[in-house]
């Protein structure tokens, strides 16, 4: 069996191939243990570093995150997160995130969930990884249920924004025909 060296980083930022970040205990500091799509790794930061970190890469805050999520669905307490919904990024804890021993994970990469023991949940992931967490199995669903949730109000403002930009550019009333007429004058000119 080949020896493989163990990837430790200083800083990381989530990623579109972020499976999941855990807090972990080394050498009497809480880090994080990342999965990703292919490795695994060690970053010497506490998850939330990584998650405000993450949210700062991709323009916002944790705080703004947050506060955006609260505003879309009234989910104050254990919010999931949008870290960036291009790369469909969406985060949610598996406790406060005040507490140091929250993990994140990300919803898209989940196949499967059950009950494990001492009222844990057994989670797969799209490549077949198994990691137990210490939530409940009915608190992991409804964090699972709450992130679906955010992200199809998401999705569905993105996909709306061209649909309703569309429909302001090319009205039928016969008044804003000259408007149009300027703007194509405008668009052909570059």
């Amino acid at each position: 069996m080949e020896n493989i060296q163990p990837i430790i980083l200083e800083s990381y930022e989530a990623n579109r191939l972020t499976m999941a970040i855990l807090a972990t205990t080394e050498e009497g500091r809480l880090y994080s243990t990342v999965f990703e799509t292919d490795r695994k790794m060690t970053v010497k930061m506490k998850p939330m570093e990584i998650v405000e970190r993450s949210c700062r890469y991709f323009g916002s805050s944790y705080i703004g995150r947050k506060t955006g999520t609260k505003d879309l669905l009234g989910i104050t307490h254990k919010p999931p997160i949008v870290v960036d919904a291009a790369n469909s990024i969406y985060l949610f804890p598996t406790t406060s995130s005040t507490r140091p021993q929250c993990s994140w994970i990300s919803h898209y990469y989940i196949h499967q969930y059950e009950e494990a023991e001492s009222d844990n949940t057994l989670v797969t992931f799209t490549d077949r990884r198994t990691i137990t967490l210490p939530i409940s199995v009915h608190s992991f669903e409804n964090q699972m249920y709450r992130t679906a949730q955010l992200r199809t109000v998401i999705s569905s403002r993105i996909e709306d924004g061209p649909r309703q930009m569309s429909a302001f550019m090319f009205q039928k009333d016969p008044s804003s025909k000259l408007l149009q007429e300027q703007l194509i004058r405008e668009l052909n000119r570059y």
